[in-house]
């Protein structure tokens, strides 16, 4: 039985490859490159501490004003086509900045560019990531009992697109903005050739109401609400978030003007974090089998405390390279934890509604976390991040203090 059933496993897996994870490769990659890469490109352009918080905020922004309409075109268009076309427009906008640089690499002119390309890519990528994760999702659901093989090696794929991603756009930078954007572009206009591969995902009927996704992250809203285990750790997560987006926003001013290190150091801070968050990952799934949800979760929460108020006050780089790396890792293990608990808890006929509205609202501190860069002045920033991280501390002590005798997280 081996001999039949090894041949069309491995059919099997060589589809999924051609389909599914090579697009998602490329796609997360691109993703990867230019969320950290545009704002290290803002700094490098106009030195300005101001613009380069203020250039987080706009790939953020639209983002979260796109959440939910793009959710609704995947569901409408299906995930392929939406795919293709947000790739597409990614790798032309990044292509038109690369010309522009060339030929005014600094002044107005390239000010506006990089600014524009923050707001850009931050759209089209959000379309992409979600007609990505929907792809993933039909994926798995075919696989039936594999799907969590399917997911595992998605996750492995974000997670090691998120280490290589922030330092190959920094060491790109080092040879010119230019070069950094084509290289970006290439793997865009990859992940637009490999989508066309990806299989059709179910589209929605063409007589839906327009206003459904509207009314999806509506009913999501209300779902979270009707949980409290959910809400309480969603709550303290997004605390959380505003405390690391800060670090994130303020990393190219912390590392390149505070501690006269390079654009490539900052890639590296970001890589070293996404190493350390893919071994908690791994080593969480083991822990919560034999300890349960609640012990590692506060586990993770106090860490990921400890490490953001030490990083406040890191005194060198190579501290605060060890200390957000630290902090990462405790963001991973409480990831894992809301993973977990989400789809215990999530009733699933309203799965898809109350996930994207938990994704809202966790990526709605991070435009406030560029806002705050920008408006801070740069010898200001480790006081306005020790702030944060104190709230960071005191809302997952209120979280898991709350939980801790809740019956979703005692097992």
């Amino acid at each position: 039985m081996s001999e039949a059933v090894t041949p069309r496993h491995a059919r099997h897996t060589g589809g999924l490859m051609r389909s599914i994870y090579l697009p998602r490769t490329a796609d997360a990659l691109a993703f990867a490159m230019s969320t950290y890469g545009i704002p290290l490109l803002v700094l490098a352009t106009t030195r300005s501490a101001a613009l380069t918080g203020a250039a987080f905020a706009l790939e953020w922004i639209p983002r979260l004003a796109a959440f939910g309409w793009a959710g609704s075109v995947v569901d409408r268009r299906g995930a392929a086509v939406v795919f293709h076309l947000a790739s597409l427009g990614r790798a032309l906008a990044l292509a038109a900045g690369a010309v522009l640089l060339l030929l005014h690499p600094s002044g107005t002119v390239a000010s506006a560019t990089v600014m524009v390309l923050a707001a850009t890519t931050g759209v089209l990528t959000e379309f992409s990531y979600i007609a990505a994760e929907t792809a993933g999702a039909a994926a798995g659901r075919r696989a039936g009992r594999g799907a969590h093989r399917v997911q595992a090696v998605l996750l492995g794929i974000d997670q090691t697109a998120t280490l290589a991603g922030p330092a190959l756009a920094g060491v790109l930078l080092l040879a010119g903005p230019p070069l950094m954007l084509a290289v970006i572009t290439v793997l865009s206009l990859l992940a637009a050739l490999l989508a066309l591969r990806t299989p059709h995902s179910p589209v929605a009927p063409a007589r839906a109401p327009k206003g459904r996704s509207g009314a999806g992250l509506l009913s999501g809203w209300r779902t979270i609400r009707s949980l409290p285990a959910l809400g309480w750790l969603v709550t303290g997560l997004t605390l959380s978030n505003l405390a690391t987006g800060l670090l994130q926003a303020a990393g190219p001013v912390i590392v390149v003007k505070h501690f006269g290190q390079s654009t490539t150091a900052v890639g590296l801070v970001w890589s070293a974090a996404a190493a350390a968050t893919l071994l908690s990952v791994t080593l969480c799934r083991f822990a919560l089998d034999r300890l349960g949800l609640w012990p590692v979760g506060a586990a993770c929460a106090a860490l990921a405390s400890l490490g953001c108020l030490a990083a406040a006050q890191a005194p060198d780089y190579r501290s605060y390279l060890v200390l957000v790396a630290v902090l990462m890792a405790g963001e991973g293990g409480m990831t894992v934890v809301l993973r977990t608990l989400r789809s215990r808890l999530i009733p699933p006929e309203k799965f898809g509604s109350t996930l994207s509205a938990t994704i809202l609202i966790l990526l709605l501190p991070f435009p406030v976390a560029g806002v705050l860069t920008a408006l801070t002045p740069p010898d200001a920033l480790g006081h306005v991040i020790t702030v944060c991280a104190a709230l960071q501390a005191l809302g997952l002590f209120c979280a898991f203090a709350r939980l801790r005798t809740d019956p979703a997280l005692r097992t």
